[in-house]
């Protein structure tokens, strides 16, 4: 018998490594053999820890799971029953799971994250065989006919970044992965690091192939600790296997990759600070041109990838770009991990075709919000995207569709907050996260931050005069800064004094009234 526990950051954070240690003593006490496998989360993050039990090809769950809870399930299984009052039923007849086309996570939550065996088992590897079979250019066809673009929130297409490394002379080439998640309400990467690490290793040494590159770095967030483990020690199981070296697979193509880990900057999850980070200077972003892909890490041609990005690639090279391509909503190709959280009922990651409404993942995926309020708005791209209320709840999750609302898809997080929220308190959060991170190599993002925060400080004391100040601050920061993270400040503050005026003019006047 197999009994399956969450070695995922947020399950451990509920309590997974108490309820492990507590199902391995009872099943010894009660003589019980079993074995228990740390796998990654399926999503569920409200169920966790969730324990899976293992019969006749059947995984049947439980959860959330205590240590308390764990001496009755325990006998449950040694009598032969399931029975239990955390019992759900079979896992994948869940309706969480029921309504996901799983991709790119196909494996996260099912395999033990760093067994070679598991993972071929599980359809691995039928990528990268794919695509050394096929050569670089058979690789890029099928990406550029599968019409994957950037999952870290740019949505540039990969293949043609692919294309252009692939075409530039240069004694060496590199595979970056961009592993530096930072944005709140964002956790697919990491799910998929410590879920399903060799899926990324796979990936990568097919953008390898397809470019002519022979060496790779993951660079991740010193915050994640069980990320940088789950990939260290997958890293190793590939080498050991073939799967990395001289001749991957015995084949005429050599890559090899290793973890780098950053020190926490969230301007260096631009692609840019991230590769002047990675060369061991300060973490500031770089003007373009030169393109990384034709001068990036160490002045070399240099592909930099989001981590879904990479991984969405192996199924790709599996099934073909047409049947990715299938998927989708216009220029939005595919399925997309969206990650679900804040106030919210069912928090959690759930992959789909792109083209839901984001009514539906709010209202009916999601459960509304935990507190049973009214549903205020919804952030979606991160800490720098917009606040979209339920008024445009009927908007399709795509990239073209949310930029017809103002909007950014951004890295697929759904922060939800209901009618408690206050927007002038969110707008400022926004400018001071974007003076707090700013790197301070371009004006607009380095003062311009600064000053909306002072700005909003005053409408909030009650001088509504200086909101025509606070949007032409938005405006200079959109358009004059360097990267993305000054040019998107604007989208939260700038959606919330457009959706919810009153709460930047009334309440403001209310209070220079009360003063006076």
């Amino acid at each position: 018998m197999r009994i399956f526990v969450p070695i995922d950051a947020a399950a451990r954070a509920l309590g997974a490594d108490e309820v492990a240690s507590a199902l391995e003593a009872a099943l010894q006490d009660q003589g019980v053999g079993a074995r228990i496998i740390r796998n990654g989360t399926r999503g569920m993050i409200w169920l966790e820890p969730l324990v899976e039990v293992e019969r006749d090809g059947i995984r049947h769950g439980f959860g959330p799971v205590t240590p308390e809870d764990v001496p009755a399930l325990v006998a449950a299984l040694a009598a032969g029953g399931l029975d239990h009052p955390r019992a759900l039923g079979p896992v994948e007849d869940l309706p969480w799971m029921r309504g996901q086309t799983r991709l790119t996570f196909a494996r996260v939550g099912v395999t033990d994250p760093v067994s070679m065996a598991d993972y071929q088992a599980h359809g691995g590897l039928a990528g990268l065989r794919a695509a050394i079979a096929a050569g670089p250019e058979g690789i890029i066809g099928q990406v550029m006919e599968s019409g994957l673009r950037g999952r870290g929130g740019a949505g540039f297409p990969t293949a043609i970044k692919w294309k252009t490394v692939a075409g530039a002379d240069g004694p060496q080439k590199y595979i970056i992965c961009n592993a530096d998640e930072g944005d709140s309400g964002s956790f697919a990467d990491r799910m998929l690091m410590e879920g399903d690490p060799l899926c990324l290793i796979e990936g990568m040494a097919i953008a390898a192939i397809a470019t002519g590159a022979t060496q790779g770095y993951v660079y991740i967030r010193s915050e994640y600790p069980d990320a940088i483990r789950a990939m260290t020690e997958a890293i190793g199981a590939a080498r050991r296997h073939g799967m990395l070296g001289e001749a991957m697979l015995g084949s005429r193509f050599g890559y090899d990759m290793e973890v780098r880990v950053g020190a926490g900057a969230y301007v260096c999850g631009e692609e840019t600070s991230l590769l002047n980070s990675l060369e061991g200077k300060r973490g500031v972003v770089r003007a373009k041109p030169p393109l990384p892909a034709l001068q990036g890490f160490l002045g070399r041609p240099t592909v930099v990838n989001n981590v879904l990005s990479l991984a969405a690639v192996p199924w790709i090279m599996e099934h073909g770009g047409a049947a990715y391509g299938a998927l989708g909503i216009g220029r939005s190709k595919g399925t997309i991990p969206i990650q679900i959280a804040g106030n919210v009922r069912h928090g959690g990651l759930y992959e789909a075709a792109f083209g839901m409404s984001l009514g539906q993942i709010v209202m009916e995926i999601g459960g509304g919000t935990a507190s049973g309020r009214p549903v205020k708005a919804v952030q979606v791209g991160g800490p720098l995207g917009a606040y979209i209320p339920p008024a445009h709840f009927d908007v399709p999750f795509g990239y073209e569709e949310l930029a017809g609302k103002d909007g950014l898809l951004g890295h697929a997080g759904i922060t939800v907050f209901d009618d408690t929220a206050d927007a002038l308190k969110l707008a400022r959060f926004a400018m001071e996260f974007c003076a707090v991170e700013s790197c301070g190599k371009c004006t607009p993002c380095r003062i311009g931050s600064i000053r909306a925060v002072e700005t909003l400080d005053r409408i909030a004391a009650g001088d509504g005069d200086a909101i025509p100040i606070l949007t032409d601050l938005c405006n200079t920061m959109k358009w004059g800064s360097l990267c993305a993270l000054g040019g998107f400040a604007p989208f939260p503050v700038m959606s919330l004094l457009t959706h919810f005026p009153d709460e930047f003019t009334g309440p403001a006047n209310a209070r220079k009234e009360a003063a006076e």
